[in-house]
């Protein structure tokens, strides 16, 4: 009986250890690194192109003497293009800021001004007369600028945005005509005053929408408002001048292309989980 349970267990271990032998499990599989996703680095390069309505605030001139401070009867700037450039950076989804440069092809000048004909011939030396002044202005803007974006909606980024800085407004030389009012064939002769260039403060107001064209090109369509303040326009002549422009609003309808450095998001291949290896049997 003894050697028969002997005989029993001997049998029992000799076949569990067959068995465990037997079952092999493989290493399980290296995990693969986690995937790498290219990230824009935020700073980006702006151009624009612009159609700007000017809107001068009007001008005014010493006549006769510095104590006699006139103001033209009429004046106006015509309308023209713009072009821009800048380099700004993207500080999160919701804010951003450039610096921006801006120049503001030749606008003509139009205005005129009342008084006496001085010049007109015999008869005319107390006639009332009209004076025609002709100019042209260029302006280059530098503008610190931020903006906030509203959300994207897909493709679409809308925004709304400020800016501070200068702009250097030159005035080319204004010619002036004085004409008697009842014969417009007598007239003055056209003196000349030199034009005058300043530094004057400015700021702006922005509002527009960003579009997605590729993952690192976004156009951008919008409106922008420019205060310029006044300054000195021209120079003393023929007992004339000097003269100021007392301010200029543009508004610009703008289009332009925002370029993000750095690539874009983009995950690289994510292989399929790892399934547990069913065992081996052998």
């Amino acid at each position: 009986m003894m050697k028969r349970l002997i005989g029993t267990v001997v049998a029992t271990l000799l076949t569990t250890s067959a068995f465990a032998a037997d079952l092999y499990t493989p290493e399980p599989a290296p995990q693969a690194a986690p995937p790498v996703v290219s990230q824009s680095s935020g700073w980006y390069l702006r151009g624009d192109v612009g159609y700007a309505f000017t809107d001068l605030r009007g001008a005014n001139y010493f006549q006769g003497s510095n104590s006699n401070l006139v103001d033209f009867s009429s004046s106006s700037l015509d309308d023209n293009f713009t072009l821009g450039g800048g380099v700004g950076y993207q500080i999160n989804n919701y804010l951003r800021a450039d610096l921006t440069m801006d120049y503001l092809f030749s606008s003509d000048f139009n205005g005129s001004t009342h008084g006496d004909c001085g010049a007109c011939g015999p008869g005319f030396t107390s006639v009332a007369a009209t004076s025609h002044d002709v100019a042209s202005m260029t302006a280059f803007s530098l503008l610190a600028n931020a903006y906030v974006d509203l959300g994207t909606y897909g493709a679409f980024t809308p925004y709304l945005g400020g800016g501070l800085g200068g702009t250097y407004v030159k005035w080319d030389n204004l010619h002036n005509t004085s004409c008697a009012d009842d014969d417009s064939s007598s007239c003055d002769g056209t003196v000349s005053h030199n034009g005058r260039g300043s530094w004057r403060f400015t700021y702006a107001l922005m509002a527009g929408t960003a579009i997605d064209l590729t993952c690192n090109l976004k156009a951008d369509v919008g409106y922008r408002f420019r205060h310029i303040e006044g300054g000195d326009m021209f120079g003393y002549a023929e007992n004339g001048g000097p003269g100021y422009d007392k301010g200029i609003n543009i508004h610009e309808a703008r289009l332009g292309a925002r370029y993000t450095f750095g690539g874009c998001e983009t995950a690289t291949y994510m292989p399929p989980a790892d399934i547990p290896p069913a065992p081996v049997y052998k």
